[in-house]
């Protein structure tokens, strides 16, 4: 299975399709990992707050793939924005996956209601790890349009991409459009609503004419959509079934059809990065 790639900003390319490991535990990490590589998933999204860093290192390795075959994004725990703190975590990032470098790190989330509303000193953080190697690409989730114009208007690097919630209900348009307008990728997280999508009559309808399921429509939606995503599941049957979605088109009148599905704001599963405040203990 050949995973179309997406250029970056910074001149690096990603796989537009890859595996997420949020919420997977980390006893179980190394496993599931295991089954996507042997899939053909070749880009891998964790974070230093799943806690599940070390068990995507061991399956790259028990994989016998070269360390440049396989593209690793992660992020940067909530509880270390500050830029010495930043560092030292980056580091434990790196030491936990076994490699001397990451494809991409992003600050996880804003966080403007603390930290004194400085996310710029850790942006600029991350742009020392870009300039010495260790992440060969910067970017930020779940950020908002203020944020974006902030870190531009205030640093050297615009973020190759912006990893934000994004699906058929809640299709965060003001985000994605400035993203584009931007050079900015958008990476779609819960790209099927966690589920909450697969009961819906227009995308059974749909799922239906092409003798596909539901959560393969979606993810072909978001992918002529010029998202990248990165679907979970610790299932085999359903990982192999989440890639199997590059041999179909939808017509544009179903890509339209989904399109008319988003419900605004009272779409959003997730928390809103403008208020959102959690630290891990």
């Amino acid at each position: 299975m050949t995973v179309p790639s997406i250029g970056l900003n910074d001149g690096h390319e990603i796989p537009q399709l890859g595996f997420g490991v949020f919420q997977v535990p980390p006893r179980e990490t190394e496993r599931a990992v295991s089954f996507a590589l042997d899939a053909g998933y070749r880009h891998i999204d964790t974070a230093e707050m799943y806690g599940n860093e070390e068990g995507v290192g061991r399956a790259v390795r028990a994989a016998g793939l070269d360390r440049g075959e396989v593209y690793i994004t992660s992020k940067l725990n909530n509880g270390y924005h500050r830029p010495d703190v930043a560092r030292r975590a980056f580091e434990s990032t790196l030491e936990a996956l076994g490699y001397d470098y990451v494809d991409l790190f992003l600050i996880h989330w804003p966080l403007p209601t603390l930290y004194d509303g400085d996310f710029v000193s850790t942006w600029k953080t991350l742009e020392e790890f870009k300039a010495d190697g260790r992440a060969r690409s910067i970017g930020v989730s779940n950020f908002q349009v203020a944020h974006l114009e902030r870190l531009i208007r205030e640093t050297d690097t615009v973020p190759a991409v912006n990893q934000i919630e994004l699906h058929p209900y809640f299709q965060n348009r003001e985000v994605a459009a400035f993203d584009r307008e931007h050079g900015i990728a958008t990476e779609a997280w819960a790209p099927i609503a966690q589920g909450k999508v697969l009961d819906d009559p227009t995308l059974t309808g749909v799922a239906e004419r092409y003798g596909r399921s539901v959560a393969q429509v979606v993810l072909r939606w978001h992918i002529q959509h010029g998202m990248i995503v990165f679907p979970k599941s610790v299932t085999p049957e359903r990982i192999r079934e989440n890639i199997a979605i590059f041999d179909f088109e939808l017509e544009p009148v179903d890509v339209e059809a989904i399109d008319a599905l988003d419900r605004g704001e009272a779409g959003r599963n997730g928390p809103n990065p403008d208020a959102f405040d959690y630290v891990p203990s």
